[in-house]
């Protein structure tokens, strides 16, 4: 919200939010119609190449799809790393450690929790994930609230600071930002593991989750712009701390960051696995059992290797705002906010006089002009960073 103030912030949120509600509807009837045809799709991958034909999943969206994923798992590294970084600063405030270090322990854990077998194995993880993001959120809006009401609280102002140029492509980079935190590449997998029939219980499902995620979004970005103006970091717990002082008091961090931790080891887990599957769909037997050592050796090696790869670039990248927009703009808005309608009118293939057809339309040609010039602006802050920064920064 610091890119855009206070109205943009909340109608970007707002319309996001619409949006992403109203594709994920429009795909989850797309793959159910597909299903009762007998063409059970599992990925976006497969819907492409139902749909668009085969070039379209085996060139653009099967790699956009795990582009998204692994992105999304280099972004949780690097805000695993600044957790555990958080922790240890309210117990060594002069602490010689750099963020580098950190991101290497979370990752050396992540190697091995990233050794479960499947999104099945997931299920009690991903409802822990759940109910820790809740917690999290209440813990960082309550703690946003007490700082902006308190004496300690820093001077905020809620002007854009930038201007000219530098204005518009924040506000393009705002917009990608906002679109990867709605964003969500593994739609048709999720689908995918609910028991037949699946009519309404994806619409429920959705019903659920943005309840969840209207409430923690829009109370974490509110409280936090409120509490610290156009100061507010791309993580808002960073703000908690100024100068190695907390703004509250140390358990209260402490609580939060071990929230936060937790959570995005859940994330982890569950965006490596459209990676998994690919990797080893190549190099497993699918003709021997999964603990057979000719299935859990490749396994090992591939998933030990994504981690390992995923850890080096978050610790040499450590921007975390800069990645979130570089995959919005990549990844998100093209899977979430483009193909849907695509795949939405190639299949039903509604009038062209009829309302729903212009919808789609508008919606895909207006997220594409968002997705280019977005992309277009998150290439070049990273650019610009990168002079300020150096690689392996403690941020």
């Amino acid at each position: 919200m610091a890119l855009v103030g206070w109205v943009g912030g909340v109608l970007c949120l707002t319309m996001a939010g619409t949006v992403t509600f109203y594709s994920y509807n429009l795909l989850s009837m797309v793959l159910e119609h597909h299903a009762h045809l007998g063409k059970r799709q599992l990925r976006f991958r497969d819907m492409a190449h139902d749909i668009l034909g085969p070039g379209w999943g085996r060139y653009f969206v099967g790699p956009l799809q795990l582009g998204i994923c692994y992105g999304a798992v280099i972004a949780c590294t690097l805000l695993g790393g600044q957790s555990l970084k958080f922790i240890y600063l309210l117990s060594e405030p002069e602490g010689s450690m750099q963020l580098y270090h950190f991101v290497i322990i979370f990752g050396s854990l992540m190697l091995v929790l990233a050794q479960i077998p499947s999104f099945h194995s997931l299920r009690h993880i991903n409802l822990v994930s759940i109910i820790l993001c809740l917690a999290y959120c209440a813990c960082t809006t309550a703690g946003s609230i007490y700082i902006g009401k308190s004496k300690k609280a820093p001077a905020k102002h809620y002007f854009v600071t930038a201007d000219g140029v530098n204005r518009l492509f924040g506000i393009f980079n705002a917009i990608s930002i906002i679109a990867t935190t709605y964003g969500n590449g593994i739609i048709p997998e999720i689908q995918a593991t609910i028991a037949p029939p699946v009519t309404g219980k994806m619409f429920k499902g959705l019903l659920v989750c943005y309840a969840v995620v209207i409430s923690t979004f829009f109370s974490v970005g509110i409280s936090g712009y409120w509490a610290f103006g156009n100061q507010v970091l791309s993580s808002v717990l960073q703000n908690f701390m100024v100068n190695g002082k907390p703004l509250v008091p140390k358990w209260f961090l402490l609580t939060t960051n071990v929230f936060t931790l937790v959570q995005v080891i859940a994330v982890v887990l569950t965006y490596l696995q459209p990676t998994n599957v690919v990797l080893e769909r190549k190099f497993a037997d699918p003709k021997m059992d999964q603990f057979s050592l000719r299935n859990v050796v490749p396994r090992l090696i591939f998933r030990s290797l994504s981690i390992v790869i995923a850890t080096l670039l978050a610790a040499m990248l450590p921007f975390f705002g800069d990645i979130m927009a570089l995959f919005g703009a990549f990844g998100c808005i093209p899977l979430d906010f483009i193909l849907p309608m695509v795949f939405y009118n190639v299949t039903f293939k509604p009038s062209r006089k009829s309302i729903i057809f212009w919808v789609n339309t508008s919606i895909a040609v207006i997220s594409t002009v968002l997705s280019l010039v977005g992309a277009v602006a998150s290439v070049r802050q990273i650019v610009l960073d990168a002079k300020t920064y150096r690689l392996f920064a403690n941020m």
